[in-house]
């Protein structure tokens, strides 16, 4: 059996109330909603938190699927995206307050030359990644962390297939120039 058809099995299941299906579509679906979370947010206790959120929402709202309006995947994705973005809103929002403190920075504690090398082009990786449009961000990570085909991404997203290939050729382009040598960003950085 397919991925696409499995999960859409394991939806049927879930509508009619087999919580074996949701543990399976949560082997099937979760490492990588966790990872998308995860570098959506910065932390992976927040990223916890999310994917346990998206898979309570599939549970409760199972029977409220609707497989004529696309895959499984892609509406998964499109809650992991949803909470993420009402995530990282509500955790700006109560650091704009002074209700929660910025997160810490990365342990730099010193070490060898080359894990030292790797964790300063992760953290220009990842800011340059946080200064990408929200969109193309997001398509970039869809794709990375989840694995996801451009159609999918498109069906998370909620644009055409095309749309999706060029926020992803854009994100693309942004991350090369934001990471080229001798670049704006690298000099700020």
């Amino acid at each position: 059996m397919e991925r696409s058809e499995e999960a859409q099995a394991l939806m049927a299941a879930l509508a009619r109330g087999e919580r074996a299906a949701l543990a399976r579509l949560i082997a099937l679906y979760g490492p990588g909603v966790q990872r998308f979370a995860s570098a959506q947010l910065g932390s992976r206790s927040e990223a916890e938190d999310i994917a346990q959120e998206v898979f309570l929402r599939v549970w409760a709202q199972a029977a409220r699927y609707d497989p004529a309006r696309g895959a499984v995947s892609s509406w998964i994705w499109r809650i992991a995206l949803n909470l993420c973005t009402d995530r990282r809103r509500r955790m700006g929002w109560r650091r704009f307050l002074g209700l929660e403190a910025a997160p810490e920075p990365a342990d730099e504690a010193p070490g060898a030359e080359a894990v030292l090398d790797g964790r300063q082009r992760l953290a220009q990786t990842r800011a340059a990644l946080a200064r990408l449009p929200e969109r193309q961000r997001a398509a970039l990570l869809l794709r990375a962390t989840g694995g996801l085909a451009t159609a999918e991404i498109a069906a998370a997203l909620g644009v055409s297939a095309g749309a999706a290939e060029q926020l992803l050729v854009r994100g693309r382009a942004g991350l090369r120039a934001r990471l080229a040598p001798g670049s704006a960003a690298e000099e700020k950085g």
